[in-house]
């Protein structure tokens, strides 16, 4: 059963909305995911275009991690960041299931997709989908949040979560294929991007040293370190809505 969001006052995420150039960067990253779902390609064949984007988004975000930038199919990948990204890419429907009723055990499952080539098969019971010693808190308070501790607006708690697990790094393999699949399926689930047409990661990708600067002032839990990158993600996340353009254009032809 979905969980009753809280009153704004004990909202633990409330203060970060308000932050300085929060309100309007949240502003322009729901436009530019919205105009994508307008695009009467993604009103009928909107399957389509969802799976070229994550299929984009598995490439760019495995490539962040140090995977050669290929073209990545699901027939045959032999680099093995890239193998788990697009696995995740092909498992995104079940994935958004479980999510939303369940995510920490979808995060799990997506530990398991991501590093199953990374881990030494004799370890995988002992290390795939088992958070590290010590950030089983911030993992539940997490989970609290995305099963309705906050009614802050969607692109904040996608960088929210994004960020959070960017910093906890809570497996040791596969992490930023994790947190970026994560803020993927949030998106999903919270409505900012209910169909997976964007593409946020390319911007990512373009960008790595902004990316990862702002992930460390994240980190640091200082309020300018917050505000930048929630800002920083809802600036991807408008970029990402190009990207998303970009393929309806080309499904349309």
């Amino acid at each position: 059963m979905t969980r009753m969001a809280r009153p704004a006052t004990d909202d633990p995420l409330a203060p970060l909305a308000a932050l300085p150039g929060v309100h309007e960067a949240v502003a322009r990253a729901r436009d530019a995911t919205t105009e994508v779902h307008t695009r009467p390609v993604n009103r009928r064949g909107w399957p389509a275009t969802a799976a070229e984007a994550a299929l984009r988004a598995a490439r760019s975000s495995a490539a962040l991690d140090g995977a050669p930038l290929t073209p990545a199919t699901a027939d045959h990948v032999s680099d093995p960041v890239l193998a788990g990204a697009v696995r995740i890419a092909d498992e995104r429907a079940r994935l958004l299931e479980v999510w939303g009723r369940a995510p920490l055990q979808a995060l799990a499952r997506l530990h398991v997709l991501a590093a199953t080539d990374l881990v030494p098969a004799d370890e995988h019971e002992a290390q795939l989908g088992r958070p590290r010693t010590g950030v089983s808190s911030r993992l539940s308070a997490l989970a609290d949040l995305l099963g309705g501790g906050t009614s802050v607006p969607a692109p904040v708690l996608v960088a929210v979560v994004h960020g959070e697990l960017l910093t906890l790094r809570p497996f040791g393999t596969a992490d930023g294929v994790v947190a970026r699949a994560a803020a993927r399926l949030t998106a999903m689930s919270s409505g900012l991007d209910p169909r997976g047409l964007s593409v946020p990661e390319v911007g990512f990708l373009r960008r790595p040293a902004e990316y990862r600067a702002a992930a460390q002032a994240f980190a640091s839990g200082t309020p300018d370190g917050v505000a930048g990158w929630i800002v920083h993600l809802c600036a991807e996340w408008e970029a990402g809505g190009r990207e998303g353009l970009s393929i309806a254009a080309a499904q349309s032809v």
